[in-house]
């Protein structure tokens, strides 16, 4: 107690109180649960199984425009490709097609509700180039060196481990490898998605790259999000 109370002596007699004060509400500020801890975002909830129905709606199509973003990426035949965050399978279904029965494609969600609906949906289309991978909240359960591409399609945001995921995400890229994130544009205000669930160019750049990423592309083709295209540090 003596040493404490001299050490708030010298602060006061300093006139450096108001500045540690200020310190400790900013050390406090970012690492507050569910902030991140870089860039300050609030995570947004995760949208549950009972809303699969959103993902599959018909504006989808005009208001995402989801193959004209994977013209963009220009995915090869054979490739090997993971939708993280992959729901339903809107996305998946797409990319399967794009690899062809020689590529491979990991669909992972957290929600076995939605893995489920998935294999329905591969089961009676007898789709077989699709590996269902149930995660966490940390770690998308991948083989190491192993991915092409990967892709989180309006998933990032709701991330509430991103640093630990980013890392595991790095693991499993093989060299050269991408990942590509698709978010709604919090730079406009016009587009009618909650803020909490948009991001701007300048957050994903700060977060992602202090995981050993780089922004190498960022297209703006898409109606309404962002296409991050980041790759790996060398």
């Amino acid at each position: 107690m003596r040493t404490g109370k001299r050490l708030v002596d010298v602060v006061l007699g300093s006139g450096l109180l108001a500045t540690v004060v200020a310190v400790t509400v900013l050390v406090a500020g970012a690492q507050a649960p569910g902030v991140h801890p870089i860039s300050g975002r609030r995570f947004a909830p995760i949208m549950g199984w009972q809303g699969a129905e959103w993902l599959e709606r018909h504006e989808r199509e005009e208001e995402e425009n989801p193959d004209m973003a994977l013209n963009v990426l220009k995915i090869a035949k054979g490739a090997t490709v993971a939708d993280i965050g992959a729901g339903s399978g809107y996305i998946t279904m797409k990319l399967s097609a794009r690899v062809g029965p020689e590529g491979k494609v990991y669909a992972n969600d957290i929600q076995p509700q939605m893995l489920q609906m998935l294999a329905n949906r591969l089961a009676s289309r007898k789709i077989p180039n699709v590996v269902l991978v149930q995660g966490t909240i940390d770690d998308p359960r991948l083989p190491e060196a192993a991915v092409d591409l990967a892709m989180m399609v309006d998933v990032y945001h709701e991330l509430s481990q991103p640093q630990t995921m980013l890392r595991h995400l790095r693991a499993s890229l093989k060299p050269g490898g991408r990942l590509v994130l698709l978010e709604y544009r919090k730079e406009d205000p016009a587009i009618p998605i909650k803020l909490e669930h948009k991001m701007t160019v300048a957050e994903a750049k700060m977060e992602v790259e202090a995981e050993g990423f780089t922004l190498a592309k960022v297209n703006e083709v898409l109606p309404r999000q962002h296409i991050l295209i980041f790759t790996v540090k060398p």
